[in-house]
This record gives C-alpha cells, sequence and structure tokens, in this order.
C-alpha cells in the first residue's frame, strides 16, 4: 500500500523481550494450567503449544479455521486432535498490547482463567517489556461490508479507519439489561477501558453448564454471577457497563483470531463466539473484501481525530 506519511511512520512486528509465567485453573475444564508466553520470531504469529503431548503434535496456530467449537469459549484444535480452549481473552491481551508474534507453552487443555478478564495477561505483558521486530505490521484490511446471522443477533464487519469495536447486548436480568459500548483500539484503550472487563454467567446456568462439562473452574474469583436481577459478587463491578465491555473483549481476542489485525469496523449484537468466528469466515469467503496490507502509522489513527476517543458507553 502507499505510504503517505513516509518510511518513518511504517509500522514494524512486535514480540515479547522474554518469557513470562503464570498458572491458573481453566475455567470451564477446571484443571490447574502452568503457561508460559514466549517470543517468536517475525511473521511467526501467535501459536499454542501443549507441552503435556508428543512435541509434533502439539502445536496449534491461532488462527479462525483451526476453531472447532465455540460452546461458552473458543476452542482451537490441530489435525492430531489436539486441543486448547478459552483462547479469547489471551487473544485480546496480545492484541490489545500489539504483540504481532507469540509462542503459548500450556501444560493442560485450556487457557487458565485468572481473573475473568485480560488484565491479568496485560501485566505479564508490561512486567517483560515489549520488543521491536524489523518486519513490518501487516494488517486485513476490511473492502466490503460483510456480515453473518439475523435480526435476531448477528456480527457484522465494515471498512473503516484504524481497528474498532462496538456492541449491544439487552438481557432480561435488571442487572444487565440493556448496554451498548464501542472503542478504537488506540492510545491504550485496550489497556484503559476494556482489560479488566470480566467474563460472566447466570447462577440458573451453572448446575447446566456443569453437566456438559463446563464452568467447572468458575468461581466468584473469575467471573461475574448474577443471581436473577442482583450481582452475586461481594465486590460489585468494576465498570457499570463491565458486561458489554466484556463482550467487545471477547470480540477483540475472537477477531485476532484472523491471523492479523483487522483494519475496519466489527459490531455485534447479541453475538457470541460461533458469530464471531462465522463471520470471519464469511469474510475470507469472498476474496473481493478483504486485503493484506503492510501497515503505516494512519492505519492506527482514526480519520480526523488528534486525540482519538477512548471508550463511548451507553448503559
Amino acid at each position: 500500500m502507499s505510504n503517505r506519511l513516509g518510511q518513518s511512520s511504517r509500522l514494524t512486528q512486535r514480540t515479547l523481550k522474554k518469557p513470562i509465567h503464570c498458572t491458573g485453573v481453566g475455567l470451564h475444564s477446571g484443571r490447574k494450567v502452568s503457561m508460559t508466553i514466549a517470543p517468536a520470531d517475525s511473521d511467526a504469529g501467535i501459536v499454542f503449544v501443549r507441552t503435556d503431548v508428543a512435541p509434533a503434535h502439539g502445536r496449534i496456530p491461532a488462527r479462525w479455521d483451526r476453531v472447532v467449537d465455540t460452546t461458552m469459549c473458543t476452542v482451537l484444535g490441530n489435525e492430531h486432535g489436539v486441543t486448547v480452549g478459552t483462547v479469547e481473552h489471551l487473544m485480546a491481551s496480545l492484541r490489545g498490547c500489539e504483540i504481532d508474534n507469540a509462542e503459548v507453552w500450556l501444560d493442560g487443555p485450556e487457557v487458565p482463567v485468572m481473573d475473568g478478564s485480560s488484565e491479568p495477561f496485560v501485566f505479564l505483558i508490561e512486567c517483560v517489556g515489549v520488543a521491536a521486530q524489523p518486519a513490518p505490521r501487516r494488517g486485513i484490511r476490511v473492502l466490503r461490508d460483510v456480515g453473518i446471522g439475523d435480526e435476531t443477533r448477528y456480527a457484522r464487519l465494515r471498512p473503516g479507519f484504524g481497528s474498532s469495536f462496538s456492541f449491544e447486548i439487552d438481557f432480561q436480568s435488571r442487572a444487565v439489561a440493556h448496554q451498548t459500548a464501542s472503542v478504537s483500539l488506540v492510545n491504550g484503550t485496550f489497556r484503559d477501558d476494556i482489560c479488566r472487563a470480566r467474563t460472566f454467567g447466570f447462577l440458573h446456568e451453572v448446575d447446566h453448564l456443569r453437566k456438559l462439562g463446563l464452568a467447572r473452574g468458575g468461581s466468584l474469583d473469575n467471573a461475574i454471577v448474577i443471581d436473577g436481577d442482583r450481582i452475586v459478587n461481594t465486590e460489585g463491578l468494576r465498570y457499570d457497563d463491565e458486561f458489554v465491555r466484556h463482550k467487545i473483549l471477547d470480540s477483540i481476542g475472537d477477531l485476532y483470531l484472523a491471523g492479523l489485525p483487522i483494519i475496519g469496523h466489527y459490531h455485534g449484537y447479541k453475538a457470541g463466539h460461533q458469530l464471531n468466528n462465522q463471520v470471519l469466515q464469511a469474510l475470507f469467503a469472498d476474496p473481493g473484501a478483504w486485503s493484506i496490507d503492510e501497515l503505516v502509522l494512519e492505519d492506527t489513527v482514526p480519520e480526523g481525530w488528534s486525540h482519538p476517543p477512548k471508550l463511548v458507553a451507553n448503559a
């Protein structure tokens, strides 16, 4: 692509300066998992590595076409049947911190849930720091509208300047109710406005989910629990509209499975992991709807904003 701002505005790829380690419990499996996020070479992308299986079978690229399940979380798998689940919060952290290349080593089948948000992963990345790499950063530019779903729930991508996300939810519970929010991924907005938003669930669903083998590691330490019209967590919410912010967080993580940053606008209406994956499938099924471009500074700043806006919410 053309670079109107000159060579100095070209964006380059980034990885971690050194490995960082953590342990935690899988939200759905309930298993204790040790995880290391490690630097990777330019153009390697994000790759999960299961260290508890044979080395030849353990690598799973973090890509939309490796998604094998979207029930309550996003699960990736490879040709050997090896899977890794609940990748969306970590993927959102890597996208929000602009990490292009990393290997994620795990000794179990699920990314640890930590506190149910992306903040612990952002903290780890900030602890070790980020290393610039010489290769140019590339992105997937949305060239025309793509949508999936119907009037009851949908996910859409459209051309736009920079990377922006918006979401709308509507629940019968007055604890959640109707919430909308939008954010552009610029000037630390992910760190400041999105990453602390925790996953949430309803108390009346817990028994059913556990019969399905899900939510076995869920607790008040790693999720917002809603009982009717009441928030069960004694500490309350981190944001008044924490629920819709977490849906944006999930969408950021799911869409980073495109393999490169999406340059355009995403909007979700009552969407979830399945529709997020399906909208990527629809995008890549239409060769005229996208292009891969080298990115420059102007791709990170919304046109016309000298000081890009932070999150706009309407709870």
